[in-house]
């Protein structure tokens, strides 16, 4: 007889884990002056990061009143209970499910709440490292900058059968947290060729901040 353990207990059980997990590492974070500006956060601004790279960013900024736009899947549920024993704010949705009005219910959210919102850009199922235009289209929505940020990690266990190949930092190892200028992005709500070309550029920027 198989047990079904709820996701949402799966989460509440690795939250403590997250914690202590993360207190080994050693974290350098660049540029988080920019980032902790009042008035950039004033402006409810949509941080980007790669999926694979959420495990030294999300406790190292938990408690700190900021929300997380999180799928609804299996996999999303045990993440939005680990995220609000974090101390962060969830959304539900994305733009494979739910699509348009996940994002209209996520600019309602940022907007009802005043905060922005993190958002991993080639979630929830990829393809891996390529910004997909539901960051975009919410902060065209919401009127807000977008954020990129970016974790290296210098040693880490990757799950290469994952479609992210999720890192996971091994303990007291180092990880770099770089924080990219805010963007402001013209309005391609209604032009999918400008959409796709400001995907691509906040690509570009995300993988040059990787290798500074």
């Amino acid at each position: 007889m198989r047990l079904s353990i709820p996701p949402r207990l799966i989460g509440a059980i690795l939250v403590p884990l997250v914690r202590l997990w993360a207190m080994t590492l050693r974290l350098e974070r660049r540029n988080l002056a920019v980032f902790k500006d009042p008035e950039l956060r004033a402006r409810r601004p949509v941080i980007i990061l790669w999926h694979d790279e959420i495990f030294p960013l999300i406790p190292s900024h938990s408690d700190e009143r900021m929300a997380c736009v999180v799928s609804q899947s299996k996999d999303g549920e045990i993440l939005a209970a680990v995220l609000e024993g974090l101390g962060y704010s969830t959304v539900r949705g994305s733009s494979s499910r739910g699509g348009v009005r996940a994002l209209i219910a996520a600019k309602r959210f940022m907007e009802a709440h005043d905060l922005g919102v993190i958002f991993t850009v080639d979630g929830p199922r990829g393809p891996r490292h390529k910004v997909k235009p539901g960051a975009v289209f919410l902060a065209n929505l919401a009127g807000s900058p977008v954020v990129p940020v970016r974790a290296v990690m210098e040693r880490a266990k990757v799950f290469h059968r994952a479609w992210d190949k999720f890192q996971l930092p091994w303990p007291f190892s180092r990880c770099v947290i770089t924080y990219g200028d805010p963007v402001d992005l013209p309005d391609c709500t209604r032009d999918p060729d400008e959409m796709q070309r400001q995907c691509e550029a906040l690509e570009r920027i995300m993988n040059e901040l990787g290798g500074r």
